[in-house]
């Protein structure tokens, strides 16, 4: 690949950065509410599997009532 002049490099990364296509408003908003279920959905499937082995190990080995 030759290389090109830094000019020339700044040019074509404005060209390509031309071709990028931006989410709405919307979409992003979307996207963050969904990011945000699925990481509560995930802190509450890892509590309570926690507080499963929790009590697992406790019944186990007799530590606590």
């Amino acid at each position: 690949m030759a290389k090109s002049s830094p000019f020339q490099f700044f040019k074509q990364v404005r060209q390509e950065a031309t071709k990028v296509t931006w989410p709405t408003r919307k979409e992003t908003v979307i996207s963050t509410v969904m990011v945000f279920i699925m990481v509560i959905i995930a802190a509450l499937f890892f509590f309570a599997v926690d507080q499963l082995l929790s009590a697992g190990v406790k019944l186990v080995f007799g530590l606590g009532g």
